[in-house]
């Protein structure tokens, strides 16, 4: 009796021992499974591997079956969204990632954790995307780094059916400790960054004292593509008034995109360059400056400036899904830049000097061309001229000849002479340098480039206009001699006299046999024409094409037709 009372009195307190050692040994597992959820986070330096491992440990933590962490933009709302429990395949059916609204927004502008036992229940509920998985509960929890918050962990779906007030004092215990693990590894990223950047602009520079100023910002483009993470490196230069051109562009989409021209408006490389700092954007979609442009994700754009000169401007896009450029890239690229323009001014001090050295050279030549080749011609021909008193009629003929080829190859070395003289000149506006500029870029590529000679004061003569025409008209000749000619032998001529300049191209070509191409060059007529000129074409399939174009040089020009100045 007495052993049975005492036992019905103690069983009581035995099944309150019982449950108080159930509770402290839950608590102490729990209190175990923050310590491991800690040191999962905190033991990584990589920033993605430690945004994700904060989301897996949150629901491990608390026995949740979808996990997030949503990281907040300078702007507001989410710029990152890493998400668990949701396999690729679903997540790309979903399609846009949350951008901070609704609920997800609230945990952004309250600041506070947010717990429910239902979402649907909850009025700044605003409904899930098609094809988005059913959730119940729901646990947020902002991430602190310093004083400022860096995001927001969200989980949903508790095993349990909801979350409690102890699920929701370890989470906020664990994104404490995420607070530090990101500031840890954000440090860390930015040494790498700042290393890569280091790397980069080394090497550029290295490269940029071994290449031709041409060069330049080719090498810059292209060592960029090499060592940065990027989708699409491209260089954009002014071209004319209010203008860019794509000069060269390395990753996806550079064929089309490279030689493009586009406004410069209130794109951004026009603000690097009013700027004249490494300014950036989170995102481009398709088309949004040209027909042909690819959608580009975070784009920093870096102006190339050499003194008060800007060279162009150096674009870096990563894909529409890779991380922004932070606030250590923008400092790096800006340092890149000032790198960038001092080796830029090193190079073409080099290439000035290098002129310069070019244009002492041929002008030693010219002098020896003048000075001895040509007078020692001019002597044999001299010579063969006072011989030809004492000869028979068929020798004096002969020697006539050889008087006639020699009076050509003066005027051939004279010709020479000139453009040694003047070809290394910069910003020369004188008519045979545009002329010989012509022929240079036409006929780059042909095997046997054309012989041109100059006779008469043309450059004092001709006048700015009338030199516009004389331009216009040669590059016209000359690409249709490239186009359907097929000669060996092309030859110019241009002659400046007291009242008209000729310009005459020959060659040896098939001939003219189709008459579409005689209407081709009607344009060319009409600029004679309009400047009271003559326009003469012959031609024959044996002896090839003679195209004469002349105008009075004091004739005020009429008004020509720019339709017709296409080439045909």
């Amino acid at each position: 009796m007495t052993e049975s009372t005492h036992s019905s009195k103690d069983a009581p307190g035995a099944a309150g021992r019982d449950a108080g050692e159930r509770e402290t040994a839950e608590a102490g597992r729990r209190l175990q499974d923050l310590v491991h959820a800690s040191t999962t986070v905190i033991e990584r330096l990589d920033l993605e591997v430690v945004l994700r491992r904060i989301v897996e440990a949150g629901m491990r933590l608390v026995g949740a079956r979808y996990g997030a962490l949503g990281v907040i933009s300078p702007e507001g709302g989410l710029e990152r969204f890493i998400h668990v429990g949701v396999d690729r395949a679903l997540a790309e059916r979903i399609g846009h990632l949350p951008e901070g609204r609704g609920l997800l927004g609230a945990v952004i502008t309250d600041r506070q954790p947010i717990r429910l036992d239902h979402l649907a229940g909850d009025p700044r509920f605003a409904g899930f995307p098609a094809h988005h998985p059913p959730m119940e509960s729901f646990l947020g929890v902002p991430v602190r780094v310093r004083d400022a918050i860096y995001g927001n962990l969200y989980l949903a779906d508790s095993e349990n059916g909801t979350f409690s007030d102890g699920d929701q004092t370890l989470v906020v215990a664990l994104a404490a400790t995420a607070g530090i693990a990101i500031e840890n590894a954000r440090l860390y990223d930015q040494a790498k960054r700042r290393e890569l950047w280091s790397a980069t602009i080394a090497d550029v520079m290295a490269a940029m004292l071994d290449v031709q100023g041409a060069n330049v910002l080719d090498v810059i483009a292209e060592r960029v593509a090499a060592l940065i993470d990027a989708d699409l490196v491209a260089v954009t230069v002014p071209h004319g008034e209010g203008e860019l051109k794509i000069t060269t562009v390395h990753g996806r989409g550079a064929e089309a995109l490279r030689g493009m021209m586009y406004p410069l408006g209130d794109t951004l490389a026009g603000r690097a360059l009013a700027e004249r700092k490494a300014v950036s954007i989170r995102a481009q979609p398709a088309g949004a400056v040209l027909d042909s442009q690819p959608s580009l994700g975070p784009t920093v754009a870096i102006p190339l400036i050499a003194g008060d000169e800007a060279f162009g401007v150096l674009s870096i896009s990563r894909r529409a899904d890779g991380p922004g450029f932070t606030a250590t890239d923008l400092d790096m690229a800006f340092a890149f830049a000032a790198q960038a323009s001092v080796a830029m001014e090193v190079v073409r001090a080099r290439e000035q000097r290098r002129r310069a050295d070019t244009a002492a050279d041929r002008a030693r030549i010219a002098r020896d061309l003048h000075d001895h080749v040509i007078q020692k011609l001019f002597g044999a021909g001299l010579a063969l001229q006072a011989a030809t008193g004492t000869a028979d009629a068929a020798t004096a003929s002969t020697i006539d000849e050889q008087i006639d080829t020699i009076d050509a190859a003066i005027r051939d070395i004279r010709t020479i002479i000139f453009a040694l003289s003047d070809s290394e000149r910069t910003g020369s506006k004188r008519v045979r340098d545009r002329l010989l500029d012509v022929v240079a870029e036409v006929t780059g590529s042909w095997s046997t480039p054309p012989r041109i000679s100059f006779a008469g004061p043309l450059d004092s003569l001709v006048s700015a206009p009338l030199a516009d025409d004389l331009v216009g008209v040669l590059r016209e000749l000359l690409t249709n001699v490239w186009k359907h000619a097929h000669a060996s032998s092309t030859e110019i001529v241009v002659v400046a006299e007291d009242d008209e300049v000729s310009l005459v191209v020959s060659d040896n070509g098939l001939g003219i046999t189709d008459p579409q191409r005689r209407s081709g060059l009607s344009n060319l007529s009409a600029r004679a024409s309009a400047r009271g000129g003559e326009f003469t074409i012959v031609s024959a399939p044996a002896s090839g094409t003679r195209v004469s174009w002349s105008a009075p040089i004091d004739h005020s020009p009429g008004p020509i037709d720019r339709d017709s100045e296409a080439l045909p």
